[in-house]
C-alpha cells in the first residue's frame, strides 16, 4: 500500500499533466485547443524546466500531432498526446492508422462539443463520434480518476495481449478547468508500476528491418488485421481489470469495468457517463429515502464495451434509463443507449430501456432534470406500452 500523500487542489488538466510528468514519456507531440490547452502548456513547462526527459514536438495542427506520435511510436518510443473536440476530429483519419498499426499511444481527450454551430463547452460528441476507430476508451468522473486512468492507460496500451492505443476522457471545464482534490503517488511508484517501455518491431531497429504502412490490398491481409484488432479488444477486458486490481494494491483506489451505485436490489436505474454521475447519486439517495428502489451505473470503459457486466447488473431491473451527452443522429437514441440496449437484448425478462439526451454544448444538468428522468422510468415500469422515443432533459422546447 502506498504511503499517504497530501491531497492537492488542482484543475483536472493539472491532474493529467502531473500523471504525464510522472510517466515521463519519450515523446509528446501536441497542439493547443480549448479546453485541453492547459495540459500541454503545463507539460511543456515541465520539459523547459528539465523535470522530464521528454522530446516535446510543437506541431502546426492536431492532424500533424497524431502523425508525429504515430511516427514516434512506430519508431519505438513511449509516446503521448492530448486534444479536444475539433482537434480530435482533425485527427480522425489517423486514429485508424494508429490503431491499425497497433501502436500503444496514450491520448488525453478533454470532452468538448463538435461544431457547428461553434461551441467550446462540454459534451461527449467528440469521443463518442470516434468510438469505432479502434481505440480503447476510458471515461473518468473527476480529478483523481483523470490522474489514475492516465497511469493505468499506459499499462493497458502496452500490454502484449493488447498493444492498442488508449484515450482517456474528462469533461471539459466541469473537470478540466475546475479545482478538485488529487492524491498523487510517488514518482518512483509510478515508474515501477508502468515499467520500462518495450518496443515491438520498432521501425528504427535496422538490425531487424520491418515494413510500416504497406499497401494491404485485395489479396493482402487487411481483413485478418481487422479481426486481430477486435480480438485484442476482447482480451483488453481482462487486461483492464487486471491492471486496475494491481493499481488498487498500489494506490488503495479500485476501479472496475463499470461503476455501480446501489444496484443490488434496484428496480429502476440510470446509466450515465462522466461528471454527471455525482448529481445522479444524490438523486438516487433521495429516491431511496422515499422508498424507491433506484440505482445508477457510471460508465468507465466504453471501448471495449463490457456488455456482459451491464447485462448482469441491469438485467434484474424493470426499466433502465440511459443518459447520453451526445446525439447519434438518425438512430433510436444516443451512442450509450444503443450499447446498453444491445447488451440487455438477450435478458429474460428484458428490461425496458429509455433514451435521454442532455447537456449538449455544455447545457447544465440539474438534479430536477435527473429526477424527471427517474419519474419517466417509474411511469414506464407500470405501463403496458412505453414510448421509447428519446427524451431531452433541460431543453427549451418552445424554441426547437
Amino acid at each position: 500500500m502506498a504511503t499517504v500523500a497530501p491531497i492537492l487542489a488542482v484543475t483536472g488538466n493539472e491532474a493529467v499533466a502531473e500523471a504525464m510528468r510522472q510517466i515521463n514519456p519519450d515523446v509528446v507531440a501536441a497542439y493547443p485547443i480549448t479546453p485541453q490547452t492547459e495540459i500541454v502548456q503545463i507539460f511543456a513547462q515541465y520539459v523547459a524546466d528539465g523535470k522530464v526527459d521528454t522530446e516535446f514536438i510543437t506541431v502546426e495542427s492536431e492532424h500533424s500531432a497524431m502523425s508525429a506520435v504515430i511516427g514516434s511510436a512506430a519508431g519505438g518510443a513511449r509516446t503521448m498526446t492530448a486534444t479536444s473536440s475539433q482537434g480530435l476530429a482533425l485527427m480522425w483519419e489517423l486514429l485508424h492508422v494508429a490503431s491499425g498499426y497497433r501502436l500503444p499511444i496514450v491520448m488525453a481527450n478533454v470532452n468538448r462539443a463538435l461544431s457547428g454551430p461553434i461551441n467550446i463547452h462540454c459534451d461527449h460528441s467528440d469521443s463518442m463520434g470516434c468510438r469505432d476507430t479502434g481505440w480503447i476508451q476510458i471515461y473518468g468522473e473527476a480529478h483523481q480518476e483523470a490522474y489514475d486512468n492516465h497511469l493505468m492507460a499506459v499499462r493497458i496500451a502496452e500490454h502484449p495481449e493488447v498493444r492498442t492505443p488508449v484515450m482517456t476522457m474528462t469533461d471539459g471545464f466541469i473537470v478540466s478547468g475546475a479545482i478538485g482534490p488529487l492524491q498523487e503517488l510517488e514518482t518512483e511508484q509510478v515508474q515501477e508500476f508502468i515499467g520500462p517501455f518495450t518496443a515491438i518491431n520498432p521501425l528504427l531497429d535496422s538490425a531487424h528491418p520491418v515494413t510500416v504502412g504497406p499497401f494491404d490490398g485485395l489479396h493482402g491481409w487487411f481483413f485478418e488485421h481487422k479481426a486481430a484488432q477486435q480480438q485484442a479488444m476482447d482480451r483488453a477486458l481482462e487486461v483492464v481489470d487486471d491492471v486496475a486490481r494491481e493499481y488498487a494494491e498500489l494506490s488503495g483506489r479500485r476501479y472496475d469495468l463499470l461503476d455501480p451505485y446501489r444496484m443490488d436490489d434496484a428496480e429502476i436505474a440510470i446509466v450515465v457517463v462522466g461528471s454527471t454521475a455525482g448529481a445522479t447519486r444524490m438523486v438516487v439517495d433521495k429516491l431511496r429515502s422515499q422508498g424507491v428502489k433506484a440505482g445508477m451505473i457510471r460508465v468507465r470503459l466504453f471501448r471495449p464495451f463490457p456488455h456482459a457486466e451491464y447485462a448482469k447488473l441491469l438485467g434484474r431491473c424493470r426499466v433502465v434509463g440511459v443518459l447520453d451527452r451526445a446525439e447519434s443522429f438518425g438512430a433510436q437514441g444516443g451512442p450509450l443507449f444503443l450499447e446498453v440496449r444491445t447488451a440487455l437484448y438477450d435478458c429474460d425478462p428484458r428490461p425496458k430501456v429509455l433514451p435521454f439526451i442532455y447537456g449538449l454544448g455544455g447545457r447544465d444538468i440539474f438534479p430536477d432534470n435527473i429526477e424527471e428522468a427517474f419519474a419517466a422510468l417509474r411511469k414506464a415500469a407500470s405501463a403496458k406500452k412505453v414510448d421509447t422515443r428519446r427524451r431531452y432533459l433541460n431543453l427549451r422546447k418552445d424554441e426547437v
